[in-house]
């Protein structure tokens, strides 16, 4: 009687972990991290061991001590007897405020001189070109002290002030403008204006921007929309000419279809850079503290000269860039979400 033998097949030998590119790949990414909070563990302790050797107090409590310096444009109320920290957010608001003013301004000239650069009419499109050409190779600090010193040693003092429309007039001291007021008792003062009047050696009445603020303002707004212009000639571009003719086909004039065809397919390949475009210009108010506006920068520098806590006013303006970009990061993000085209 046979007997069949059973063998049983021998099993594949289990690979080495390092040879798994799962745990390998995990493994470097653990080691990755452990570097780098390593490094950065390093950095922290040599510099209060730094700050320890040299008698400089660390943290954040000097926030809560009197500045005891003045700030000339602030959109809250101030004064030098308030603390670092009121300071400090009168920066802030200072650097969003241009910021804010700067990207819808150089959102609407960019997107006007890109259509203008593929205009039919030869002057215009000639001059889309010169204007883009110009401002976008010059540095920007450049265009701010041109702009400052435009305002402040070119400009007539008050008296001999520019009247560019009815009630805006410009002198060395900025811009002045009529404001609308408006009375408790009578609602339709609503559309009353209060306007500047000379008295003295400056106006009163009405709303006033310094020098610094419009030098800031244009300039951030002519760079910045020069970058805008070839973004969106490119995101025109992009689109099919198929589109036009077809809405020449059904009797669109040449500013709707521009408006209601060619735009709303454009914005998918616009909205992307024009993200890139904005944090730059959020990035570039910084450069304020060049022409005295006191924004973040300017009064942090302020602060951190006087209290010595210069680590601690460097991360505070980190840390505020860095929410401000990845803000509008996201928002950008979240339209681009909103005007992508569906795939069918």
């Amino acid at each position: 009687m046979a007997t069949d033998t059973a063998t049983a097949a021998p099993q594949p030998a289990r690979p080495p972990p390092w040879h798994d590119t799962r745990i390998r790949g995990i493994a470097y990414q653990v080691l990755f991290v452990a570097i780098v909070t390593a490094f950065i563990a390093f950095l922290v302790h040599n510099t209060l061991v730094n700050l320890h050797r040299q008698n400089i107090a660390s943290g954040f409590g000097f926030l809560d001590r009197e500045a005891a310096f003045g700030i000339g444009e602030s959109l809250i109320a101030y004064s030098p007897a308030d603390t670092y920290a009121r300071a400090f957010l009168v920066g802030l608001l200072n650097t969003l405020y241009v910021s804010a003013f700067g990207i819808v301004l150089a959102t609407v000239l960019g997107t006007v001189m890109g259509i203008a650069r593929l205009s039919s009419n030869w002057l215009i499109r000639k001059l889309a070109q010169v204007y883009v050409e110009t401002f976008r190779n010059i540095p920007l600090p450049l265009q701010l002290f041109f702009w400052w010193a435009m305002f402040r040693g070119s400009a007539p003092a008050p008296r001999q002030a520019w009247e560019l429309l009815p009630g805006v007039l410009v002198s060395n001291r900025g811009f002045v403008y009529p404001v609308p007021t408006a009375d408790p008792v009578y609602r339709w003062m609503l559309l009353a204006f209060a306007w500047p009047e000379l008295k003295g050696f400056n106006f009163v009445g009405g709303g006033a921007v310094s020098p610094e603020f419009a030098a800031l303002l244009i300039g951030l707004t002519v760079y910045t929309g020069s970058f805008v212009a070839e973004i969106v000639r490119a995101g025109v571009l992009a689109v099919s000419w198929g589109q036009s003719e077809a809405a020449s086909a059904l009797g669109l004039k040449p500013g709707q279809r521009m408006r209601l065809i060619v735009l709303p397919q454009a914005l998918r390949v616009i909205v992307p850079p024009m993200t890139s475009e904005y944090l730059s210009l959020t990035k570039n108010s910084s450069l304020a503290v060049a022409i005295g506006y006191p924004d973040l920068v300017s009064i942090a520098n302020t602060t951190m000269n006087q209290t010595g806590q210069a680590v601690e006013g460097i991360v505070m303006i980190m840390a505020v860039y860095l929410a401000i970009s990845l803000l509008i990061s996201l928002f950008m993000n979240l339209y681009n979400r909103a005007v992508a085209l569906v795939e069918r």
